[in-house]
């Protein structure tokens, strides 16, 4: 099996312009994804994602890569179970980050969402990490990817 990257699909009904802003702004990635969202959505931008109860606190760096509103929405990260995640505002690069890609096409009334998270096999890692980090991550992506079809559904009902 092929562990170099991971690529999920859904469907949301919904506009890819409203998908765009969930998947992008951090306010509504926090209402899904993470616990705190912390960045600007313009490319460049360097900020964290938080995970986990203060106790617990797990902070990521991020860099936004790409932003085009309705059409893709792309950053750097590292994140557990990665053995070292770069200090927060640490310059993120295919060496030492992987890169998320949310990728929106209009399909009838909705976004066909296609997120892909590439780069694992650029870091060096050991055959063990890696499947570890694919397979963690896999079921991560399919997860939130029902919490945001769901979120997104929250936020259009009763919307014409």
């Amino acid at each position: 099996m092929e562990f170099g990257s991971i690529e999920q699909s859904v469907f949301v009904d919904a506009s890819p312009a409203v998908v765009y802003e969930v998947v992008s702004s951090p306010e509504h990635i926090a209402g899904w994804y993470v616990d705190e969202a912390e960045y600007e959505t313009v490319s460049g931008s360097r900020g964290h994602f938080a995970f986990g109860a203060p106790e617990r606190r797990v902070e990521v760096p991020i860099t936004v890569v790409e932003a085009v509103p309705g059409v893709k929405f792309s950053f750097r990260w590292m994140a557990p179970p990665a053995p070292e995640i770069p200090p927060v505002g640490a310059t993120l690069t295919p060496e030492n980050s992987l890169l998320v890609t949310f990728d929106l096409a209009p399909q009838g009334d909705g976004t066909l969402l296609t997120v892909t998270e590439a780069g694992m096999r650029e870091l060096g890692w050991d055959a063990a990490l890696l499947e570890n980090y694919y397979n963690d991550h896999s079921e991560g992506w399919i997860s939130l990817l029902g919490r945001l079809e769901k979120y997104v559904g929250q936020r259009t009902a009763g919307r014409p």
